[in-house]
Formats: C-alpha cells, structure tokens, sequence
C-alpha cells in the first residue's frame, strides 16, 4: 500500500558532482597572458560539490519541532525531501559525510534524547505523500497521515483502515512498524509495499514476503455514511481516554502477553500522575507519558525507567518498549 514514485538514482558510472542537481565547484581563474597560471594551493582548493535539494535541508535543526513530544535537541542536517530523489540524495549525503541515517514521519512514537541527533534525519511528509485509488486499492505514499488515509478511504466507502482514524504517524511509519488501533493493523490492509534500502535502491515486496503476522482481511466496500459513523465514534474515545490534546507519543510500553494490558499493570501499581521533572504518566491514560511543558529527554527516560522497575517489582511484568529512542 505504500508504494512511492519509482524514481531512479542516476545510472552507475556518472561522475558525482557533473550530473543534474549537483553544484560545481567554481572554475579555476585563467592564468595571465603569455604565464602559466599559478598552482592553486590546498587552502585554496574549491569546496567539495554540494547536492541540491529540491526539498529543504535545515542545519542544526531542533527536533522538538518535528516530534509529536515537543522534545529533542538538534539533528547535524534535518532533509525535508520533496520527491524521492531527494531521499536518495539524503542517503548520499549521510554516506559521503560518514553520518548516520534515520526516517522521521510525523515525530509520533518517538523520543529524540536531548543531545540530539548527530546525523542526517530524513523527514518523509509533504512531496511524498500520494494518495490514489485504482479500484479496491490504496497506492499511498510513505509520507501521508494515517488519519488522512483513514478519512478518504471511509469517504470513498471502502472499508479497512477506518479504524487507523486514531493513529498519529505516517503511513509510512505505520506499514514499517505494523501499527494498529481499534483491533485493526497494517498487516491486515497491506498487499504490496515500495521499499528503499540504504544505498538508494528500490525494490517491490509483496505482503507475503513481509514477516507481519498474518491477517486475512482486505479493503472491502462500506457506505461511507456508516464509516464516518465508526470514525467519530473512535475519535470521542479517543479524547475522552488518551491525553489527546497534550505532547506526547502515544502509547510507551508494548502490550505485554496475558490479560492485563501495560496500562493496567502501570495503573494498578498507583503511577498514573506520577513526576519527574516536566514528564508525567498521564491521569487518563497510564500507558502514556505526558509532556507537562518543560519536559526533557532525560526526564522522560527517567520516569520510563521508574515506572518499568516498579511494574516488574510489584508485578512480577517486565514492560518493554514500544517509543523508539533516538539519539546518543
């Protein structure tokens, strides 16, 4: 389902620096008439070419303003690519500066460390975020909301991912993480995905050949009337139960197995409202940690830690992380 522009890198053998999109270097200047022009030393050797961008590539960029927590130092290069070439080019950049990666959606499920990232973050949004029905089928960018996929499909009365009305990140992020809500996933909708590995290359992968587990159920025809219906049922359970309107990045622990969900061990061992710092187990919902203004990082790494140490104590149930965290 999230297929993106199938865009090509340059053929092999072209020279960086002399194809389309590459910035030369500034011409020697010619020596005086009748002289052969001095030999340029290594101080004054021009710069290495630099790629352009169709996109923005912002420097030192706080990632508190890319991720749903308000939290996060900067990254060396944020690249807000407009089409697929331009994450070709991120990945050129990460590998000729010898700088580590990362894809970065709507900033939902993540907790960049204060430090920030030393590396080149790629955000997959705007430019990359197609969406089109052929039929019964989704061909949806990496970079669209899911709610936004979640809302055309229910209007184009197709059923399957209305219940993704929920989900705060990116198709993208979704497919890659198979996330879900309601009783719903990616697994179950997902029949095709377009995918880069990091070198720039791309390559189909038919659901079959991704290890999700499996799930039968397919984009079905629905009255878009009864959807909506479904959907703004979800959204007032959603805001009446989840910290909807604070910085956060939705649910911290996996699920562990068994009865008891990893909100119900943090709020039977008496966590929900628990501080420190500017990070707070939410008094809605204790499987989510809140952003109380002045949060850091570290206050949220801290307050995870104490409330997985007391789960395990009191419970016997070690909670594992479902936020990823980002950062040295």
């Amino acid at each position: 389902m999230a297929r993106k522009n199938d865009r090509r890198k340059p053929a092999a053998g072209a020279r960086k620096g002399s194809g389309p999109g590459l910035a030369k270097g500034p011409a020697k200047p010619a020596g005086k008439a009748g002289k052969a022009p001095a030999k340029p030393s290594a101080a004054a050797a021009p710069p290495a070419p630099k790629v352009k961008f169709r996109g923005r590539v912002l420097e030192n960029e706080a990632l508190a303003r890319h991720t749903t927590y308000r939290i996060g130092g900067p990254a060396r290069y944020l690249v807000m690519p407009a089409d697929v070439d331009d994450v070709v080019k991120a990945l050129e950049l990460a590998q000729d500066r010898g700088l580590p990666w990362v894809a970065l959606g709507l900033g939902s499920n993540v907790l960049v460390k204060d430090a920030g990232f030393p590396g080149v973050v790629i955000r997959i949004g705007k430019g990359l975020d197609r969406f089109e029905m052929k039929g019964a089928t989704a061909i949806v960018g990496a970079g669209l909301p899911t709610p936004l996929l979640a809302r055309r499909t229910a209007e184009a009365g197709f059923a399957g991912v209305e219940r993704f009305i929920g989900i705060p990140g990116t198709v993208g992020g979704g497919v890659y993480m198979n996330a879900g809500a309601h009783g719903a996933e990616f697994a179950e909708v997902l029949t095709e995905a377009t995918v880069m590995d990091a070198k720039g290359k791309i390559r189909q992968v038919a659901r079959k050949q991704i290890s999700f587990k499996y799930r039968s159920s397919n984009l079905g025809e629905e009255p878009p009337a009864k959807l909506k219906e479904l959907q703004g049922r979800l959204l007032r359970w959603r805001k009446a139960g989840t910290p909807f309107d604070q910085p956060c990045a939705g649910s911290v622990f996996k699920n562990p197995g068994g009865p008891r969900t990893a909100g119900a061990l943090i709020d039977e061992c008496g966590l929900k409202g628990f501080t420190i710092g500017g990070a707070q187990v939410s008094s809605l919902h204790a499987n989510y940690v809140v952003n109380t203004g002045n949060a850091t990082a570290s206050d949220v790494l801290k307050l995870l830690e104490h409330v997985r140490k007391t789960v395990a104590k009191k419970t016997g149930v070690e909670l594992e992380l479902e936020v990823k965290v980002i950062g040295t």
